[in-house]
């Protein structure tokens, strides 16, 4: 369950705080409810017999692999639950986490974009270096870094671009939209005709930790380094596109 986690992640990109950029981190962990879904996309299998879900449902391929907005399975296809959840158990997730994070992230987007005139969102996440049989890609090595722009609908691609070429001087291999194109976060923020640009960057975890104990590995500190260079060439793009200067 805790492989689930996007383990780290916050600690790794703090020294983007010393070039401007604002970091907004949830408190709870996607095991709990993955704020990177729609209210949508839920489960109806986390239900006991009798119980509905009294708003809309879309289920998506992430509904189908188990990991909707409450996840049902684990990575490996273990189950998350010994029980049925209940309908008030998932709406109580929701008031008290997904719409809290989601209201801070479009304030602070906002903020800047009223200050600026632009903006410039990175989705912070991490992935597993191998997918298991439940994802996309599975048995397949991932590249070092995941880039995802929704094909190309949420960000400008000079901003694509940047990054995965900020990634690729630094040594890293880079992919985009392969095999993560990007969910909830960047579909809800990235609007590039109004100049709100929103990007999601996937960090292969082995690069830092180790996948079974989640401890940090002789990886760390050099990826932490880097992600501050890398948030270094984001602001500077930032600085000198955005049209409040």
């Amino acid at each position: 369950m805790r492989q689930a986690e996007d383990t780290h992640v916050a600690r790794l990109w703090r020294g983007a705080l010393a070039h401007g950029a604002t970091l907004v981190e949830a408190h709870f962990p996607r095991a709990y409810l993955d704020a990177n879904r729609g209210l949508e996309d839920i489960d109806p299998a986390l239900f006991a017999d009798g119980e509905r879900w009294p708003g809309p449902v879309e289920v998506t391929r992430k509904t189908e692999q188990g990991i909707g907005l409450v996840w049902r399975l684990a990575r490996g296809g273990v189950p998350m639950y010994a029980r049925a959840l209940s309908v008030d158990e998932v709406e109580r997730r929701i008031r008290t986490c997904w719409h809290p994070y989601h209201e801070a992230v479009a304030r602070a987007l906002d903020e800047r974009h009223l200050a600026f005139g632009a903006v410039w969102h990175v989705n912070c996440h991490s992935m597993p270096a191998v997918g298991d049989a439940r994802s996309d890609d599975p048995g397949r090595e991932r590249a070092d870094v995941v880039l995802g722009d929704r094909d190309g609908t949420t960000c400008e691609a000079a901003y694509t671009r940047l990054v995965a070429e900020a990634f690729a001087s630094r040594g890293y291999s880079v992919a985009v939209n392969d095999p993560y194109k990007g969910v909830e976060l960047v579909r809800r923020h990235g609007r590039p005709a109004e100049r709100r640009h929103s990007l999601q960057v996937e960090l292969k975890r082995t690069l830092y930790m180790d996948e079974g104990t989640l401890e940090p590995n002789a990886g760390y500190a050099r990826l932490e380094r880097d992600l501050t260079a890398v948030a270094a060439v984001i602001a500077a793009h930032a600085r000198a596109s955005a049209p409040g200067g």
